[in-house]
């Protein structure tokens, strides 16, 4: 199946948090505040498309936040106003239009501009000896913590790897496995990928076990394994080797010490993506990738993106049927992007999960 026909799947199961009608207020609810009356014209920003309560808000909002660079302390219009040094106050004033186009309440706005922009929200890595794909030196590195079954991390793989093809050489992916306890083939499915990882075929194994989500026992495994020719003998000794479930542990140790709280969980270079603050995942992380190469000084080199008829690195079902129930163990939320709904996505439609 082509990259693009898992597009519509992807963006539904997604999106749909962020639809739909709120339920009438009560009468104990506060009436929504009026935004303060306030102008804003930023030179590179067109509001034109804006109605003139999405303008107040918009204005209101770009100069109350401060700006992303901690030695440029003003707001981020003024920051584009006087066309300060910090190269990222022009695309937060942007973002935060898009933002209010979308519809996004105010706090969803703030949330989005901390998780793309806050410094404070960077975080520092372990990246040696995990699975990866792409140049060692590439200026951005998408980390993902990921579970082989669940449907969300299925869905998600292939634009995340799409985007290692995208800009040539200048991204990096880096695979950490969370088998959710609620996923009861999860973590042997790791250990297979851990075996083929140890074979140079973790790659090949990552891709036939996401396209056969629904067939990870262990003689599927063995299959798998006997299709990428890998030595057998010790294919199935690193199945239940003791440094096999020492390296799923520690990439465990790592995303909880990160806060995880479902998967599948991405990093792009050090900031966590909040898949629900994204309205099209697919668009939104190639801009996400090309406005970084842009802050760090760097051109983006954008190969083309794939025909319709070329196919993506994961062939499985799109139908409805072809995603699980959704799943917790513990805190984390198995296939959420955060944490998971109290009834599990059935069709494109249904409600998939929300951050608390």
């Amino acid at each position: 199946m082509s990259f693009l026909r898992w597009m519509p799947l992807l963006l539904a199961l997604l999106s749909i948090s962020v639809t739909g009608c709120p339920g009438n207020s009560g009468p104990s609810d506060p009436k929504p505040t009026a935004s303060p009356e306030v102008s804003v014209s930023l030179a590179g920003v067109d509001t034109s498309s804006l109605t003139p309560r999405e303008r107040r808000e918009w204005a209101a909002q770009v100069s109350e936040i401060l700006s992303p660079c901690p030695d440029t302390p003003v707001s981020v219009a003024q920051c584009v106003k006087e066309q300060r040094p910090c190269k990222a106050c022009l695309p937060a004033a942007q973002l935060l239009l898009k933002l209010v186009k979308e519809g996004r309440s105010k706090k969803e706005r703030e949330e989005a501009f901390q998780m793309r922009f806050d410094p404070k929200r960077v975080r520092t890595l372990v990246t040696d000896g995990s699975p990866e794909m792409g140049p060692a030196d590439a200026p951005i590195t998408i980390v993902e913590w990921a579970d082989f079954e669940c449907p969300f991390c299925r869905l998600m793989s292939p634009p995340l790897e799409e985007l290692v093809k995208r800009f040539d050489g200048q991204v990096r992916l880096v695979f950490k496995f969370y088998p959710l306890a609620a996923h009861v083939h999860g973590e042997p499915a790791a250990r297979a990928a851990i075996a083929a990882l140890n074979q140079g075929k973790f790659w090949e194994m990552h891709h036939l076990l996401f396209e056969n989500q629904d067939k990870l026992e262990q003689a599927d495994l063995e299959r798998y394994a006997q299709r990428l020719k890998l030595d057998m003998v010790k294919f199935r000794a690193d199945l239940v080797s003791p440094d096999t479930k020492a390296r799923i542990e520690k990439d465990k140790k790592q995303a909880d010490e990160v806060g995880l709280e479902g998967t599948p969980l991405i990093f792009i270079n050090g900031r966590e993506v909040d898949l629900q603050l994204l309205s099209n995942p697919v668009d939104d992380l190639e801009a996400w990738v090309k406005l970084e190469l842009e802050l760090l000084g760097k051109t983006p080199r954008l190969a083309p993106k794939p025909s319709s008829a070329q196919p993506g690195p994961t062939d499985a079902p799109a139908s409805a049927s072809a995603v699980p129930a959704a799943s917790s163990s513990g805190a984390p939320a198995a296939g959420a992007a955060r944490t998971a709904p109290s009834a599990a996505p059935s069709a494109p439609g249904s409600a998939p999960p929300r951050k608390p």
